[in-house]
């Protein structure tokens, strides 16, 4: 676990600063990075995807201070994540200087030096920074028994009676909600995703070349087929990634889109992986065997048949257009 915190320590130096990227360059830089990451190491790439909206929204909502602890977390090597997701039955809240209860599908549980929490308070959803030294929870690891991203330390959480302080207050109540950020924040793990696609394409590749299959022509056909997925994936990210800074009305449906295509294109490219390998990817040792089920179960992400509403709709109001 220390691995994947300094590992992370090291693609942050990569990163540089930590706040919202302030034009389209700047913007397709991070996510080519989070392409990069996810086409080698899907459960890493997670990972690093939380520690960056953390940073993000520390930078966009906090204040001064707590800009310049962010700074000093990062300079000093720590990892951050964001645990959204309420433990259901004892979700987190807080009274004011407590928190008390859970949160599910934590993760990074055990790898984070910090977490950004959200509490349900007046007005709305309250941001926390905590310092997971200060207020460790108890976690609890026999929650994510799954086939894939097992390494993404994905757990449940608890505090009881754990003490919090003004400072650990991250912007207001509702702030965590605030649109265009909260859903177009999905683009970060659409391209993780999209270079877990890009990673199944060379992997397929390299073990057909290495078996000396890779000139039959099935299998050649495979190879093409996988080259499309891979290029759709990361087109529909750039895609995006070029409608953030020039449309203000096509940016959300365009990171819809994106979505849309590449848990499409991942799941077809999975199923041709193992059309292409066969028995071999089903091996716990084959490289492709956990590229395969880290996608699948990466992909799984909540909605896509809200994704492609909004899509559609779209479409029909003529926001998206088809363009070359």
């Amino acid at each position: 676990m220390s691995d994947l915190r300094d590992r992370i320590a090291g693609l942050t130096t990569e990163l540089g600063d930590p706040a919202d990227p302030a034009d389209a360059p700047a913007l397709l830089t991070l996510l080519r990075l989070l392409y990069r990451i996810g086409r080698a190491d899907l459960p890493l790439g997670r990972l690093f995807e939380g520690h960056v909206d953390a940073a993000q929204i520390v930078s966009r909502y906090g204040s001064a201070a707590q800009r310049t602890r962010l700074i000093a977390i990062l300079r000093d090597g720590g990892a951050l994540g964001v645990w959204n997701a309420d433990l259901p039955g004892d979700g987190l809240r807080f009274d004011g200087d407590r928190i008390d209860g859970g949160k599910s599908f934590a993760s990074g549980a055990g790898v984070l030096s910090h977490a950004l929490v959200s509490v349900d308070a007046p007005g709305g959803r309250q941001l926390l920074l905590l310092d997971l030294a200060r207020v460790p929870p108890v976690v609890d690891r026999s929650f994510w028994r799954v086939v894939g991203m097992q390494r993404s330390e994905t757990h449940i959480v608890r505090w009881a009676g754990s003490p919090i302080t003004l400072d650990d207050r991250i912007g207001a109540p509702g702030d965590y909600v605030r649109e265009p950020w909260f859903s177009g924040g999905a683009l970060r793990f659409a391209a993780v995703q999209a270079g877990g696609v890009a990673g199944i394409v060379d992997g397929v590749r390299d073990h057909l070349v290495t078996t000396g299959r890779a000139a039959d022509p099935h299998q050649a056909g495979r190879l093409a087929r996988l080259y499309a997925l891979g290029e759709a994936a990361a087109g529909a990210v750039r895609t995006a990634a070029a409608a953030w800074f020039a449309d203000d009305a096509a940016r959300l449906p365009a990171v819809s889109a994106a979505r849309a295509a590449v848990y499409a294109a991942g799941g077809e490219a999975i199923a041709v992986a193992q059309e292409a390998v066969g028995v071999a990817a089903l091996f716990h040792d084959h490289p492709l065997s956990a590229r395969l089920t880290d996608l699948a179960m990466y992909l799984r992400q909540p909605g896509p048949d809200a994704q492609r509403m909004l899509v559609g709709a779209a479409v029909a109001a003529g926001t998206l257009t088809v363009a070359l």
